[in-house]
C-alpha cells in the first residue's frame, strides 16, 4: 500500500510555482541575487554564462526562482536540442541550414591584405557564399587605379574596396581619391593594420598599445604585448579569438556590410 505524506504547510507560506524558461542563446534575464543582467551566451552542467552590454562574461547556477526575466521571477532550465529560434552566423544574420553555395558573382570585394581577407572571411564568409561574393586580398593599395581600371567595373559588376587607415590626409586617402567610377565603393576603418579592429577584450588585453613612427606596427605590437616577434603566429592567435561580429570594433563591421550591400544591390 501506498504512503501518503500530506503537505502541511498552510497555503499562505506556500511558495507559488514559476514559470521554466529555456535559456536560450541571446535570452536576456537578470540573476535575483546580484542583479547581473545579461544575455545568455553558454548553457552547460546546470550553469548558464551571461554577457552584459559591456561584454563582460558571469557564471551562474541555474537554481530555481533564479532569475528575473522582464520583471517576473522564472527558473532557467536547459534548452532542448532543437533550437527554439533560428541560429546566426558569426555576422548575426539568420542563418539558412542546407543553403548551397550561390555561383560567384561578377562584383568583387577587394581588401588590402591576406590578414583582412581572413578576418572577413571568419565573421562573413557564411553571408557571402549565400549571397555569391568573392573578397580577394591585393597586398596593399598604392596600384588601386590601375587594379580598378583593369577590373572594369559595371552596373552589373560592382567593385568593392575596404582600405585600412582611410582618414584624412592619409596617403591611403589620396591614392582612393583617384578612383571615380560610381560603380566602385571604397570604404575604410580608422586603423593603422586590420589587427586593431580587433576588440581588445576578445584579445584578453587592456588596450592595443601605440607603437612609434617608423617603427613596423606589427612587430611593435608584439614586442609591447611580451608576445614572439612572430606577426604570423601573433595574428593566428588575434584571429582565433574572433567568433562573431561581437570580437569586433564597429568602424570595421559597419563598413563590411556598406560593401556586401554595395556590390549584391540590384
Amino acid at each position: 500500500m501506498r504512503s501518503y505524506n500530506p503537505d502541511l504547510t498552510p497555503p499562505w507560506k506556500r511558495s507559488a510555482p514559476v514559470p521554466e524558461v529555456p535559456a536560450e542563446v541571446d535570452l536576456v534575464v537578470e540573476e535575483v541575487s546580484t542583479g547581473f543582467c545579461g544575455a545568455v551566451i553558454r548553457c552547460e552542467a546546470g550553469t548558464v554564462t551571461l554577457e552584459d552590454r559591456f561584454g563582460k562574461h558571469r557564471v551562474f547556477p541555474m537554481e530555481p526562482r533564479g532569475f528575473l526575466l522582464e520583471g517576473r521571477v522564472v527558473t532557467l532550465i536547459r534548452p532542448s536540442a532543437a533550437p527554439a529560434r533560428p541560429s546566426r552566423t558569426a555576422s548575426g544574420s539568420i542563418a539558412v541550414p542546407g543553403a548551397r553555395a550561390r555561383v560567384a558573382r561578377a562584383g568583387r570585394i577587394y581588401v588590402e591584405g591576406r590578414h583582412d581577407a581572413e578576418l572577413v572571411e571568419r565573421v562573413w564568409g557564411d553571408d557571402l557564399r549565400i549571397e555569391g561574393v568573392v573578397v580577394e586580398y591585393l597586398e596593399g593599395i598604392d596600384d588601386l587605379p590601375s587594379i580598378v581600371a583593369e577590373f572594369a567595373p559595371a552596373a552589373d559588376a560592382r567593385l568593392g574596396i575596404l582600405v585600412d587607415h582611410l582618414v584624412p590626409g592619409s596617403k591611403e586617402s589620396r591614392i582612393a581619391a583617384q578612383v571615380t567610377s560610381p560603380d566602385v565603393l571604397i570604404v575604410g576603418h580608422p586603423y593603422i593594420d586590420v589587427w586593431e579592429a580587433v576588440k581588445p577584450s576578445s584579445v584578453g588585453i587592456g588596450a592595443w598599445p601605440a607603437v612609434p613612427r617608423g617603427q613596423d606596427w606589427k612587430t611593435g605590437v608584439c614586442r609591447a604585448l611580451g608576445w614572439p616577434e612572430n606577426t604570423g603566429a601573433a595574428w593566428q592567435h588575434i584571429l582565433s579569438r574572433v567568433h562573431s561580429y561581437k570580437d569586433l570594433e564597429p568602424e570595421l563591421l559597419g563598413r563590411v556590410e556598406e560593401l556586401i550591400d554595395f556590390v549584391t544591390a540590384p
